[in-house]
């Protein structure tokens, strides 16, 4: 059996049974399933189907929010996040050509998993950085100025 499963199972009930004590449940929810995501990485048909059960909120009712925001996570993520920011001055400055050049290095498309669980594939409107355009963000560091050749280095710099 496997103790850190139980561990982040135990950790999310109990996260639950407090926060439920607390207020109406259903005002909480967002915030149990940021838990259960820092716990489990993401939200999965059983994480949901525990919080539903707990909680005593429908399960549609927790899929539904789970996939209104798009922080939520509802399949495996890799190691690494990268977003690449299509705002307009990153898209007006080439974001697409360099979100083009990523997924081709990658392999994948926006929203998917490289196979080996190393990337994870996000776009996103505006990362704030806007002088630098056009930027990308990997985890929490962010690189700017790109061609779709930089962007493509930096990811092979994670490889390593």
């Amino acid at each position: 059996m496997d103790t850190h499963v139980d561990e982040r199972k135990n950790e999310l009930i109990e996260y639950m049974e407090k926060t439920k004590k607390q207020s109406h449940p259903e005002s909480c929810l967002i915030a149990i399933l940021h838990k259960a995501q820092q716990l489990y990485g993401y939200l999965s048909k059983e994480v949901m189907d525990e919080v539903a059960t707990t909680m005593n909120i429908p399960t549609a009712h927790i899929w539904g929010v789970a996939t209104f925001y798009h922080y939520f996570n509802l399949a495996p993520q890799g190691a690494h996040t990268i977003y690449v920011c299509l705002g307009t001055a990153c898209f007006v400055k080439g974001a697409g050509k360099v979100l083009d050049a990523v997924k081709e290095e990658l392999k994948i498309s926006v929203g998917e998993t490289t196979p080996d669980n190393l990337f994870s594939l996000r776009e996103t409107r505006c990362l704030g950085a806007c002088g630098l355009a056009p930027v990308i963000m990997v985890d929490d560091k962010m690189y700017g100025e790109l061609t779709p050749k930089k962007a493509v280095e930096i990811l092979r710099s994670y490889k390593k």
